[in-house]
């Protein structure tokens, strides 16, 4: 038995050995590097600038910053940056992420970043990944929780935060029962003091904007004055569900029709308040209502319509779940998170389109049918859902304007639908266009031709002679 454990031992002494002399490389010392002053300079919403200085003991040639967000992504995205610098033993190295040129971050997304570099021996190494959070630091931020739900705020008292968050747990558990929508992950609620201390934390956001969910980072921001509270329980629902429908819907495949997004978003709040509700039944009574089909995609610039948008999402939302119960409502989120399109969804799990939900509807709150539209279906952008600034304060008179995409121009007074006619000349034009350019072609073609055949008489009229 000890002759054979000897035997064992020289056998994997030899193997590695045979190893070490096969690659005499590998055994060698690793040069020694140190990663120092790796801190981030944030410039609150503007840039962030990485800096870190990396010594050791053979010259460093080469240097990549790689970087990123924590959020949900169809796979693996790592950005890339390269820092100037020169070849020594020590480098100083420095890169500024300028969100004007990329586009604004969330207040309270996750960023981090590490460094990726190579030494003239050609030996590669990774720094530690580290993380900040991006916002600002002029507010004295505070935190509360429970459950999935924070709610960080620094303007109001303590009671102020927890009826918010009561408000937040209350949205949370009607659509629950109602949509069968939960949470998979801790949702951030930044809330700050007033709607313009909310617009100076975010680049490029409509003016209007009172509220915004950011479905792939799990936070939304809102602007609620302590004055504006009742506004506020209720905005914190609309923009928790368009987080919780983003969460279980999201994929690289489908796409959910603003009708529904909004439509659930609305219903989470509760009852429509009552100048809702009269522009609603005025809409109905006046014959007003507009397609479903015109709701897939941007709601309108025109402030009444898009008043009704809303609130008539919210209608054929309210029938769906009252008429046919949560699962099905479910299961048609999870259907379009598949890919498959609103009307394949809708025929499988309800056995109708949109036209044929448009037509149970109408007959449900008494409204006369509609013909069936035969405009295409617009799509909707994917981002961030808006939401209006509350009117307490504020002139009703001031014109808001839809994030999406709008399906009428602004300068259009008219609460009717874009003309068919637009289509008609648009075709029209493109047609004669097509028709100038073949003929432009044949005409080249011919004067080629032509040219061709007189040079080849020429020729053969020098050999007659």
């Amino acid at each position: 038995m000890q002759r054979k454990t000897t035997i064992i031992i020289l056998i994997l002494t030899f193997l590695f050995s045979g190893v070490a002399f096969a690659n005499p490389e590998k055994v060698l010392a690793t040069p020694a590097y140190q990663v120092t002053n790796d801190q981030p300079i944030l410039n609150f919403p503007d840039s962030i600038t990485l800096k870190a200085t990396i010594s050791g003991d053979a010259p460093i040639t080469s240097v990549v910053l790689e970087y990123g967000v924590e959020k949900l992504t169809c796979g693996t995205v790592v950005a890339k940056a390269f820092p100037s610098f020169t070849p020594s033993t020590e480098v100083n190295l420095e890169w500024t992420w300028e969100m004007k040129q990329s586009g604004s971050l969330p207040p309270g997304a996750m960023l981090w970043w590490r460094w990726r570099y190579t030494d003239a021996n050609g030996v590669e190494s990774l720094s530690e990944k580290k993380t900040v959070t991006w916002l600002d630091s002029q507010h004295d931020w505070q935190k509360i929780n429970s459950g999935f739900v924070n709610v960080h705020w620094y303007s109001g008292d303590q009671a102020f935060a927890q009826e918010l968050l009561n408000a937040a747990e209350t949205g949370l558990a009607r659509l629950k029962n109602d949509a069968g929508l939960e949470p998979d992950a801790p949702i951030h609620l930044y809330i700050y003091g007033d709607t313009e201390d909310m617009k100076d934390a975010i680049l490029y956001e409509p003016g209007w904007t009172g509220g915004l969910a950011y479905p792939d980072y799990d936070i939304v921001i809102i602007g609620i004055a302590e004055r504006d509270v009742d506004w506020g329980r209720s905005t914190i629902a609309h923009e928790l569900t368009h987080v919780l429908v983003g969460h279980l819907t999201f994929s690289c495949l489908g796409d959910v029709p603003t009708w529904l997004n909004e439509g659930l978003a609305v219903y989470s709040e509760g009852a429509l308040d009552p100048s809702s509700e009269r522009q609603l039944n005025d809409a109905i009574s006046n014959d007003e209502l507009l397609t479903l089909r015109s709701l897939s995609g941007g709601f309108s610039e025109v402030p009444s319509r898009a008043y009704l948008s809303y609130s008539q999402s919210y209608s054929v939302v309210k029938f769906m779940i009252e008429s046919y119960g949560q699962e099905k409502m479910n299961a048609l989120l999870i259907s379009l998170r598949d890919g498959t399109t609103i009307d394949d969804a809708l025929i499988k799990i309800y056995g109708f389109d949109v036209e044929g939900l448009e037509t149970l509807w109408r007959d449900a709150i008494g409204a006369p049918h509609h013909p069936v539209s035969a405009q295409p279906t617009a799509q909707p952008t994917p981002t961030f859902v808006p939401t209006y600034i509350p009117f307490a304060g504020a002139s009703l008179d001031v014109t808001p304007t839809p994030y999406f995409i709008p399906t009428i121009s602004a300068n259009d007074q008219e609460s009717a639908p874009a003309s068919s006619g637009d289509d008609f000349s648009l075709w029209f034009a493109v047609f004669i266009t097509l028709c100038c350019l073949s003929i432009l072609f044949f005409g080249v073609v011919s004067v080629v031709v032509v040219f061709l055949i007189k040079n080849r008489k020429g020729e053969d009229h020098e050999e007659n002679l």
